[in-house]
């Protein structure tokens, strides 16, 4: 890795240390990182195939799914052949636009996820509140608006996280970012500048999508409880229930891994940095992994549905 001195210049690229303190194990960690990046990128091109081909699928809930599947593989990919690259070859060196670039989509789409779970709770809301308006309300065009609106908010809360770095901050103490990707506080953290209005900003969007969203999904949930609870039998509370359940499970998958990232990064100053490192990527492939896994499992069709196609493939071979 190359040493640069601490002094405040205007650099042209940065180097990633991949984990920091466990650099003599980087080959070693690229086996379960390459596998699980593997899982997510054949996982969730699954889902976007079943749900295409099974016109069963093509419903409000599975459309989200798919929107999911499309985010989980860009946040996924945004990080992990670098990473893989930094441990196969030491290629931690990244330009700066590409670093900010690299910023943009991981903090981006995270918000975009974080609406799309919003959209998803709205949509079980709808279907189980108000099922016999649920075909008109929750249209394909109306599906393709919510998409389209998470992902615009993605992009006007994060877009200015990285201009304020290229227009306020240009100097920068050091090239060597401790992490293994170019995430907001860490580069930051280099710069020489003032950096108040960065981390106001940044901690104001968290807040915003972190809080809101969860806040707002919890709010349709106990409508949506309170609705069940209404319902004459038991045995129809379970199903109606059981609707939601793929549901819940991804939406913690998501909000648990950021929030213990968030927290640790917060207040675990006596937390050693590979955990902080650890963290933060597994809370980028943890989501990607285990949301095609809940989906598979817990929906029929697309159990039923890769079931007819494994058997295919088997009687072809």
């Amino acid at each position: 890795m190359p040493t640069f001195n601490n002094v405040c210049s205007v650099p042209s690229s940065f180097w990633l240390t991949g984990i920091p303190g466990l650099e003599s194990w980087h080959i070693w960690l690229s086996i379960p990182f390459g596998s699980m990046y593997l899982v997510a990128v054949v996982g969730n091109i699954t889902i976007l195939v079943v749900v295409r081909v099974e016109r069963s699928l093509h419903q409000p809930m599975y459309f989200f799914l798919c929107m999911l599947a499309v985010i989980d593989l860009v946040l996924s990919t945004s990080t992990m052949p670098k990473l893989l690259a930094i441990f196969w070859f030491g290629a931690g060196n990244i330009g700066l636009d590409a670093c900010l670039w690299q910023m943009f989509l991981i903090h981006c789409f995270a918000t975009v996820e974080s609406g799309i779970f919003l959209a998803m709770a709205f949509d079980r809301y709808v279907a189980i509140c108000n099922p016999l308006r649920h075909s008109m309300v929750l249209t394909q065009a109306v599906v393709g608006r919510l998409g389209l609106a998470a992902l615009l908010r993605g992009v006007l809360y994060i877009g200015p996280l990285p201009l304020m770095i290229r227009l306020r901050l240009p100097l920068y103490k050091t090239q060597v970012i401790s992490h293994s990707y170019c995430e907001h506080m860490a580069v930051v953290a280099l710069t020489c500048g003032d950096s108040r209005v960065n981390n106001v900003y940044g901690l104001s969007i968290g807040f915003l999508v972190l809080i809101l969203d969860s806040m707002a999904i919890a709010a349709s949930y106990v409508m949506i409880f309170r609705a069940v609870l209404g319902l004459a039998t038991h045995e129809a509370r379970l199903k109606t229930l059981g609707t939601c359940g793929s549901h819940i499970c991804a939406i913690l998958i998501f909000y648990v891994p950021i929030a213990v990232s968030s927290l640790i990064h917060r207040f675990g100053h006596h937390v050693p940095p590979p955990i902080h490192t650890l963290l933060a990527n597994f809370y980028l492939l943890i989501p990607p992994i285990l949301n095609p896994v809940v989906y598979a499992v817990r929906t029929k069709q697309i159990r039923e549905r890769l079931l007819q196609i494994l058997k295919t493939g088997t009687k072809i071979k």
